[in-house]
């Protein structure tokens, strides 16, 4: 049992999954006991029941179109992010990479990390109203702030022994960004990117809680401050967090498909290797890819639907995902564009080695 208590020590797949659940039901064993009885220790009006909060998903569902508050609060989310990315990973390239622009701007871009978001809310209601377009923008804002910083450190933590290696080989300025700066600093990235999904839940909070246009913000300022439901408002933090922990998982998932050399590790003789699968790990990969199929499947039937409307003329995607279902085509055109490309390289790949291959040619 020492072991478990090395400074910094390793956890097998299996112990880790066994100590995750044991902490799970610890905290809700806790919950239980601070909130059972007549006299509980915190007060329902403080903390509700567990029971509780459970049954407040029915009613949410019910009187507070749960699913469609859901939907609408993880397009936004994602929306704000695909914005956010796409003008976050230009600019910082420019400015991390040319003496020029990092003159001019990056002292500007560390100061502007101290703007309290909260407190721009209003220039954002002036500029594009109150509508889905400035939540969006709000939320890109919030993240490009963080982000971009991050970028240009990137950058600069770039081995020079990649650097020199491409010089030496007479590797223009164009194949130096192709082949070494943009795949290590987003390898990178995708760390950094993980840890702001967490913070980007605060900004959709605020922002939904403008107007009146639902999502889960919305609803917790509704069901909390107005009706007085605590137990509404933990359910609803609650899901918050599940998908959060899903969004978590995806990002993990992407990263191991997109840069496989992060998870190798180094055997005894000192040569990489990747790192053996457990049998959760084969399951999950299993899982994942199964659920990405159907995921793919069930987006282009409702996509056609979008034109078509066989589905009793409800456009569900329209329903679900309002002004930000833009930001649902960009991720699944993009997802079975990656997929085919994959396919095809995959495809050449096993021609290439048939070629290579010595004929077998008998007398």
């Amino acid at each position: 049992m020492a072991w478990m208590f090395t400074l910094r020590g390793d956890l097998k797949t299996r112990t880790r999954l066994i100590l995750e659940l044991c902490g799970v039901a610890i905290i809700i064993a806790i919950w239980v006991i601070i909130t059972t009885g007549e006299n509980p220790i915190v007060r329902s009006g403080i903390l509700p029941r567990p029971l509780k909060v459970l049954n407040a998903y029915g009613d949410l569902y019910k009187d507070n179109s749960l699913i469609q508050n859901s939907f609408k609060s993880l397009g936004l989310n994602i929306a704000g992010y695909a914005k956010a990315l796409m003008l976050t990973i230009p600019l910082g390239f420019i400015i991390g990479l040319y003496p020029l622009f990092r003159g001019l701007f990056k002292r500007h871009i560390d100061a502007v990390r101290f703007i309290p978001l909260t407190a721009v809310t209003s220039l954002f209601i002036v500029w594009f109203g109150i509508g889905t377009s400035m939540k969006v923008n709000f939320l890109a804002f919030g993240i490009l702030i963080f982000l971009l910083p991050i970028i240009v450190q990137r950058i600069d933590e770039v081995e020079d022994v990649y650097l020199k290696t491409v010089y030496t080989i007479g590797a223009s300025d164009w194949q130096t960004i192709r082949t070494v700066y943009f795949p290590s600093v987003m390898s990178r990235l995708f760390d950094d990117i993980r840890v702001l999904t967490a913070i980007s839940w605060t900004y959709i909070i605020v922002a939904e809680g403008i107007g009146s246009q639902g999502g889960l913000g919305a609803l917790i300022f509704r069901v909390g401050q107005r009706q007085g439901r605590v137990d509404k408002t933990f359910a609803v933090l609650l899901l918050i967090i599940l998908i959060g922990i899903i969004q978590d998982r995806i990002f993990m998932r992407m990263d191991k498909e997109f840069f496989p050399h992060k998870y190798q590790v180094r055997d005894a003789h000192k040569h990489s290797k990747l790192d053996k699968p457990s049998v959760w790990d084969t399951v999950m990969e299993f899982a994942f890819t199964a659920m990405t199929w159907i995921f793919l499947a069930l987006y282009i039937v409702l996509a056609i639907n979008e034109v078509a409307g066989f589905l009793n003329n409800i456009k569900i995607m329209d329903y679900l995902f309002g002004d930000t279902q833009w930001v649902i085509h960009l991720i699944f055109l993009s997802m079975i564009f990656y997929k085919v490309r994959k396919f095809w390289m995959n495809r050449a790949r096993r021609l290439d080695h048939l070629k290579a291959q010595p004929s077998d040619v008998s007398g």
